[in-house]
């Protein structure tokens, strides 16, 4: 980690601070009163992000003077961001994640003091690292037909192998024993099979820590069953969305859950929770979420006594119970927002009597080669084609129609699929068809490799019958098939 950023004078850290929208600058006011009375020796930079600036008609949300400032300074405080409905378009918070490539995202979830749950007593004390830039997240979507949408779901090793190691160094940093895998591996055998692989060949490098693969679907069951089995949980990026709001739910709710989104270069600490503007303004949220945000970031910087100085006071505070916000007691009766934040500042320098703040070491982050091609392939050949059609024809009427087009050539029509399904040649089964069909194509001579001409030669006779989406080259990788089976495909 670069902890030299761009300095203020006086031995100051700058960090970008975005209030965000909403809520936001009520949270982040909070967080940065209790940071000054810490005595942290910071200075904020304060830029803007959100429906604000897609109002004034910048399409990302994020004008170009916040990305030079966390350009500059290489550490954001950011409080929750809207995404406007009928303006706008990607996220601005996704934005700056993939803008800054912070492709981790941690979110810790500990049982707090105070917070009454059917969890409570349970030791619950977790945290899950979720990739945070690819998977289906990658936004790239297509309408294939009319009534058939397709979102890419996109899983590199790279993306992969960097956040598993950071999830491992994460664990020897915070002085955490295990790490679970979490995938739907025994569906989508080569994308989350990626993640699998990877952690498993990783997993190796780490003697002194528990290594665990352990499907998704399971994984949710077991955090509802018995979470405190847990210590790290790393996983694909839709996962990782899900279940950490699981988590957060076990504890309290969003109102408690801090994160982190961690790159190689830049640093974004946030709340997980929304902008919650029918709150806005009303001194009423709670801001808990965003402090411990701010500890985080703390500790990414090296301040690990103010952080756990700040930690401490909120973990008395709500110990004691003399400020509980609305989420825990009710809105027209709990503690105002700056009541709240001032009863943490009285607090700051008080231990707790039962809890304690885990003991951090500095966080080494993961060293992954920057080149693209991270992974190479000794030998590859294209056996084949998918070729993905559209049309209102039945399956039978639409394979013969295929044979015919390949009867004289070296491909052969292997198998047309709908929805994942084979439906040709018939299997006697009845699947409910829609108008978008893959259509297997391989070559008659199993030994020989397709040919560029081959390929645009079928292109060219499919689409002088047929209206045709993409194509999907069938490559063997290393001797591997590099594509998977339909349903019911031999």
């Amino acid at each position: 980690m670069d902890l030299n950023n761009a300095s203020a004078g006086k031995g100051k850290k700058t960090v970008t601070l975005i209030p965000g929208d909403g809520v936001g600058p009520e949270c982040i006011n909070a967080a940065r009163r209790i940071i000054d009375a810490a005595g942290v020796r910071l200075a904020w930079e304060e830029q803007q992000a959100g429906a604000g600036v897609f109002k004034q008609g910048i399409a990302s949300g994020v004008p170009r003077e916040t990305i030079e400032s966390i350009q500059k300074t290489r550490v954001v405080l950011k409080g929750p961001l809207e995404t406007p409905v009928g303006y706008g378009q990607k996220s601005a918070n996704v934005t700056l994640r993939k803008l800054f490539e912070t492709y981790a995202n941690i979110r810790p979830v500990r049982e707090l003091p105070g917070v009454v749950t059917p969890y409570s007593g349970r030791g619950i004390d977790l945290v899950v690292v979720r990739e945070n830039v690819e998977d289906l997240y990658a936004g790239i979507e297509h309408m294939q037909t009319p009534g058939v949408a397709q979102c890419l779901k996109l899983i590199s090793r790279k993306g992969c192998e960097k956040v598993i190691r950071l999830a491992f160094e994460l664990a020897r940093a915070e002085g955490r024993m295990r790490v679970h895998c979490a995938s739907k591996s025994n569906i989508m055998k080569l994308t989350e099979g990626m993640l699998k692989r990877t952690f498993e060949e990783v997993a190796g490098e780490y003697p002194d820590l528990e290594a665990s693969h352990i499907i998704i679907d399971n994984c949710a069951h077991q955090l509802v069953k018995k979470p405190e089995q847990f210590d790290i949980i790393v996983t694909t990026n839709m996962n990782g969305d899900i279940v950490s709001d699981l988590t957060s739910a076990l504890v309290g709710g969003l109102g408690f859950a801090p994160s982190a989104n961690i790159g190689s270069d830049v640093a974004i600490f946030e709340a997980v929770h929304g902008s919650a503007p029918k709150y806005a303004g009303k001194d009423v949220i709670n801001p808990t979420a965003v402090i411990l945000s701010a500890v985080m970031m703390l500790r990414y910087l090296g301040e690990f006594a103010a952080a756990a100085l700040i930690e401490n006071a909120v973990l008395v505070t709500l110990e004691e119970g003399k400020a509980r916000t609305g989420d825990i007691v009710g809105y027209d009766r709990g503690t105002p927002t700056s009541a709240y934040t001032e009863t943490i500042i009285a607090n700051l320098g008080r231990l707790p009597q039962k809890w304690e703040v885990r003991d951090y070491k500095p966080l080494q982050m993961p060293q992954v080669p920057a080149a693209p091609d991270l992974v190479r392939a000794g030998s590859r050949r294209v056996i084949g084609a998918d070729i993905f059609v559209e049309s209102a024809l039945s399956a039978e009427g639409l394979g013969n129609s295929l044979e015919q087009i390949v009867a004289e050539s070296p491909l052969r029509l292997k198998m047309i699929s709908n929805r994942g399904t084979k439906v040709y040649p018939a299997a006697g089964t009845f699947p409910d068809c829609v108008d978008h069909w893959r259509c297997r194509f391989v070559l008659r001579d199993a030994s020989g490799e397709l040919r560029e001409e081959q390929l645009l030669g079928l292109l060219a006779q499919v689409s002088a019958r047929h209206r045709w989406m993409h194509v999907e080259k069938l490559q063997e990788i290393d001797g591997e098939a590099g594509f998977t089976m339909a349903q019911g495909e031999d």
